[in-house]
């Protein structure tokens, strides 16, 4: 019923995402964690960036709609979008989600 996603986007576009996620309710909540180093492949080389990490609390219902948002703003081709099932929780928490959701 409800999910945590993540999704890291460069050093510096996390409030600017966050915010545009919350402003359009796709997400009760969006946490920024800043100073990520993130390595990885791209184009057959190991790459190394400074990200940031958001962690967005949603409802699983809304999700494909949250992916396709995401895409359409953010600057990397294939951005990191990763949900995951909220399986238990503080029933007041996930309650407020539900609320502030579309």
């Amino acid at each position: 019923m409800y999910v945590v996603v993540f999704c890291t986007v460069p050093e510096g576009k996390g409030y600017e995402i966050g915010r545009k996620i919350i402003e359009e309710k796709l997400g009760a909540c969006v946490n920024i964690i800043s100073n990520i180093n993130s390595i990885y492949w791209w184009k057959g080389q190991i790459s190394e960036d400074k990200e940031e990490l958001l962690i967005i609390k949603t409802k699983k219902s809304i999700l494909d709609e949250l992916i396709s948002f995401i895409k359409s703003i953010h600057p990397y081709t294939v951005p990191e979008i990763i949900a995951l099932d909220i399986v238990k929780g503080n029933i007041d928490y996930l309650n407020w989600i539900e609320e502030n959701v579309k």
